[in-house]
């Protein structure tokens, strides 16, 4: 009977414990929350009597580009609760719409090579931006919408883009080539030679660009940024890009990305 009496008083203390800990997390998880409301309301207030909320924000981005893709770094500073001028940098690569894979086996197992491509065509870009929110502006934490439009220099890189070959008089030695004298040669393709390979042969390609985008800011009162980029930009090169062999060469590159961005602001 005691033993009974002492497990029904241990589970009670036991029940009653977890109570008063759930109790007490619940409570402050909604101290939490409150203040958190309490902070935005603030925020608010300060906008609609012309106090700057923030006065920068680091961001970093993700682009998925329609002819290629890239990675981006954006300082921000705010001239206004709607206005911010936006310097970024941008490193890109650029893919030819032709371009196609082949699968190779090389004795060991599969290879990728994009046959007849020339160079890996990359770009790395300074810019400046204006962004003025165009909506939002009555949403607690809901989207803040923005347009930007924005230019700046651009730096092409040029990297030849070799491949492992054989001499079909001796396809025991195996060395590296690049297109068009694979095809001119009837070199025996082994595989991409690598992504490393060629950086001490790059050639530079300098250039301007431009950009018109619009973006959504989701809580545009929290501190951390998440956010997303919809734009179009234009590119022009002061010499022709070679990306493929026997394709016409251009200078000039229009295209669509969508951006994925994260980032602080302070």
């Amino acid at each position: 009977m005691k033993k009974i009496l002492l497990s029904s008083l241990c589970v009670m203390c036991i029940m009653t414990g977890w109570a008063q800990y759930k109790k007490e997390t619940k409570s402050k998880k909604d101290e939490k929350r409150e203040a958190r409301r309490d902070k935005i309301n603030l925020l608010m207030k300060q906008e609609e009597e012309g106090e700057l909320v923030f006065n920068k924000h680091h961001i970093f981005g993700f682009k998925m580009i329609s002819d290629g893709y890239g990675l981006s770094y954006e300082f921000g500073k705010y001239k206004s609760n709607r206005k911010t001028t936006l310097f970024q940098f941008e490193f890109n690569e650029k893919r030819h719409p032709k371009e196609k894979k082949i699968s190779l086996f090389d004795g060991f197992g599969f290879s990728n090579v994009v046959f007849g491509k020339t160079n890996n065509f990359y770009q790395a870009k300074l810019g400046i931006a204006q962004q003025l929110r165009v909506g939002g502006k009555a949403n607690k934490n809901g989207v803040a919408v923005s347009a930007i439009v924005g230019g700046g220099l651009s730096a092409g890189l040029l990297k030849p883009y070799y491949v492992k070959v054989v001499d079909q008089n001796n396809v025991n030695e195996e060395f590296q080539s690049t297109f068009p004298t694979i095809i001119d040669s009837v070199y025996g393709i082994n595989g991409a030679a690598g992504i490393f390979t060629g950086w001490g042969e790059v050639k530079f390609n300098p250039g301007a660009h431009a950009k018109a985008a619009m973006r959504f800011d989701y809580g545009r009162f929290n501190e951390n940024v998440t956010a997303i980029e919809v734009g179009l930009m234009a590119e022009y090169y002061s010499k022709d890009v070679s990306q493929l062999a026997y394709v016409k060469q251009k200078q000039f590159f229009f295209s669509g990305y969508i951006s994925i961005l994260l980032g602080r602001r302070k």
